[in-house]
């Protein structure tokens, strides 16, 4: 046998390295990581994924409150981080906010009785989930549920368990509060012992805010009575401390400056794309889709190729915005912060278990900017524990007393739509720059991303996403009126108005930094992601659908025609069309009215609009009354087992339509109005009858 000489074994030594590197690639090194989480590494106190354990995080941290939440816009997780601060400035709790989906379930049965647990519950879309909810919710839902301990339902295992329960909610939903309702259930079911009265706060009657104030203080009454609290006079805390970096500056590479991640800041931005990570993607294509003036709606096709997002047909797409320069302006103006905009600030958590909303070291324009809801509605809780810093005696009087009336709040604040920079510019004029920066930061929500329904199909484009967004603006009159901008669809306007050769673009007066941070949106670019949504054609085309859109609420139907036209066109047998749909005027508003014809061509006799304009006539016609005039077809239909879908307002048009569909049902078929409604009920529960609709 040859001898071996050192090349040799170099050579050799050099292989076999290389090919254990490669078959444990993505095992023991490699293995790919949340860009969203190594983007917060330094930043938070609390390091997601160091323990699922809740109580292990709880003894650990010396927590015996744990205020979890489902959460899909952010408000309920707003309502958890304040109840979170009462337990603790009011009843002296050790207090801890946990997302449902960084911890597991099966040791509740464990969970000692000396201890709370409060559960802070958004429904979602027909009575589900929120995203970061689901997984608990299938567990405790379970019917073979077990724990720990190796107890199931028919032996108590939660019986140490003590919890209180707040759901948010819709009323025009069909199922209003279904999650926080079940969830109680469940855990009551399992043994857990409920304190006080579940509590509901309801979006649709615009009452949330006032049904949490009304449910919480009786809640902790009889908390403070179970757990022997002694209520304190509350003063406030910080949850996060604030360092101002005289030793950076927004240049600095490390610094922040509206990136929504590390990968960001690097330049090296990759997937995958989700909520906690955005594309920035490029708009392809911009356009005005209403042809009268002082109105807009836009038409926009963003382009995700490279990006490894997909979608399918009826999903939604995401947009991040930023604000508005004026009111970022008037937030560092009243806060006495405009010399020290572009002060550089880290900011870390004072507890343990406390994460900070977005990536530093940053600066206070950019946290302003691109992660704080500065626009948001305002509390009056929130405005009561600003009294405390105002510039003036008076002012604080008036700050109390706004906090303590509601009827007072309402006729000054919420009527009148102002944000917190508008409520402490008409309080007091001077600065209140005694307002520690943090009370903001955990008082007003993280800038949320808003969701579009996607008008195109995935089958006939699918790396490019169509939105089709009114520009939203409502008027207060009043001796100071106020016009209220929607935040991203105006972003979006400004984002269009560049790409039309536009300079400095400024819809209805506000600027936007649409280049974003350091330049990385320039070319007209936007950050979005895509969310899956369960409102879909039938997977057999042959099958018929009736489609209810309205306005803008035509979007997803645009993408489902689209997708059945081009079915057609492929030699597929596609089932009966029916689109209605309503607008004011069908010269001002009339949404793809050019391409409605296209379609017909295209599928023909099988297509079929029915038009509702509201305007064009001393008699104002809407979708709901085009319905009950086409009930021989739309029953037909129903009874050859098509979908009915509905896509718009909520609080109006979608539960008036559901009302003429169980009279067109129970009228046709010779029911009672009775059994009509059940019919309806059950084509929901079979998702015969899907809904896309908002308040």
């Amino acid at each position: 046998m040859a001898q071996l000489d050192t090349l040799d074994l170099i050579v050799l030594i050099a292989l076999l390295v290389g090919t254990a590197a490669y078959f444990t690639k993505g095992t023991y090194w490699g293995v790919p990581k949340d860009p969203y989480a190594a983007s917060f590494a330094s930043a938070n106190g609390a390091k997601a994924g160091k323990t699922r354990n809740i109580l292990e995080k709880m003894d650990e941290s010396g927590k015996n409150a744990v205020i979890f939440y489902g959460s899909q816009t952010g408000t309920a997780e707003d309502y958890a981080s304040r109840l979170a601060k009462e337990g603790s400035s009011r009843f002296g709790l050790k207090t801890m906010v946990a997302d449902l989906e960084d911890y597991d379930y099966e040791n509740l049965d464990t969970f000692p009785a000396d201890k709370i647990a409060m559960f802070v519950l958004a429904t979602y879309g027909e009575g589900e989930p929120t995203d970061n909810a689901v997984d608990f919710y299938e567990f405790i839902m379970g019917e073979d549920i077990s724990f720990s301990e190796g107890g199931g339902i028919d032996s108590s295992p939660l019986s140490d368990l003590n919890f209180v329960a707040f759901g948010l909610g819709n009323n025009t939903y069909e199922h209003y509060q279904a999650l926080v309702r079940r969830v109680n259930t469940a855990l009551l079911k399992l043994g857990a012992h409920r304190i006080s009265a579940a509590g509901e706060g309801d979006d649709g009657a615009g009452t949330m805010e006032e049904d949490f104030l009304a449910w919480k203080e009786p809640m902790w009454t009889e908390l403070a009575q179970k757990m022997n609290l002694e209520e304190r006079e509350a003063v406030y805390e910080p949850v996060f401390g604030i360092t101002e970096r005289d030793d950076l500056t927004p240049d600095t590479k490390e610094v922040y400056v509206g990136e929504p991640n590390k990968n960001h800041l690097e330049g090296t931005s990759r997937g995958p794309y989700n909520a906690h990570n955005p594309y920035i993607a490029p708009i392809v294509e911009s356009r005005e889709v209403f042809t009268v003036k002082g109105r807009n709606c836009l038409h926009m096709e963003i382009d995700v190729s490279g990006s490894n997002l997909s979608y399918t047909t009826g999903d939604h797409i995401a947009v991040w915005p930023t604000n508005a320069g004026r009111e970022v302006d008037r937030f560092l103006n009243i806060l006495g912060l405009s010399d020290r905009r572009h002060k550089v600030i880290s900011v870390k958590g004072l507890d343990p278990t406390a994460r900070v909303p977005f990536p530093t070291p940053t600066t206070y324009d950019a946290a302003i900017r691109y992660h704080m809801e500065i626009c948001g509605p305002v509390s009056r809780q929130f405005v009561a524990s600003l009294a405390a810093f105002a510039p003036d005696e008076a002012s604080k009087d008036e700050m109390t007393r706004l906090g303590d009336d509601k009827d007072y709040f309402r006729e000054r604040v919420s009527n009148q739509y102002l944000n917190i920079a508008q409520v402490l510019e008409r309080v007091c004029e001077a600065k209140w720059s005694k307002v520690p920066f943090s009370i903001m930061m955990e008082s007003i929500q993280k800038l949320q991303p808003r969701y579009y329904s996607i008008s195109s199909s995935s089958l006939v484009q699918k790396t490019k996403i169509s939105i089709t967004a009114v520009v939203e603006e409502i008027r207060v009159p009043g001796s100071k009126p106020n016009i209220v901008k929607g935040v991203t669809t105006n972003y979006l306007l400004a984002l269009k108005q560049k790409q039309h050769g536009e300079p400095e673009p400024d819809p209805h007066g506000l600027t936007y930094a649409i280049t974003g941070p350091r330049n990385k949106y320039d070319g007209c670019h936007v950050p979005v992601h895509v969310r899956h949504s369960n409102f879909k054609l039938p997977s057999d085309p042959s099958k018929p659908v009736i489609m209810v859109g309205p306005g803008s609420g035509v979007a997803p139907f645009r993408g489902f025609i689209q997708e059945r036209a081009a079915q057609a066109k492929a030699g597929e047998k596609v089932g009966k069309t029916i689109l209605f749909y309503g607008c004011r005027k069908p010269t001002e508003d009339f949404l793809y009215k050019d391409e409605w014809e296209m379609y017909k061509q295209a599928l023909g006799d099988s297509f079929e609009l029915f038009t509702a304009f509201s305007r064009e006539t001393a008699e104002k016609v809407y979708v709901q009354q085009r319905l009950s005039e086409q009930a021989t077809l739309v029953n037909e239909l129903l009874q050859q087992k098509g979908n009915f879908y509905v896509c718009g307002d909520a609080s109006n048009m979608a539960r008036e339509v559901n009302t003429m569909l169980s009279q067109i049902v129970a009228n046709q078929r010779g029911l009672s109005a009775e059994k009509g409604e059940e019919i309806v009920k059950s084509m929901r529960s079979s998702n015969q009858y899907q809904e896309d609709v908002w308040s």
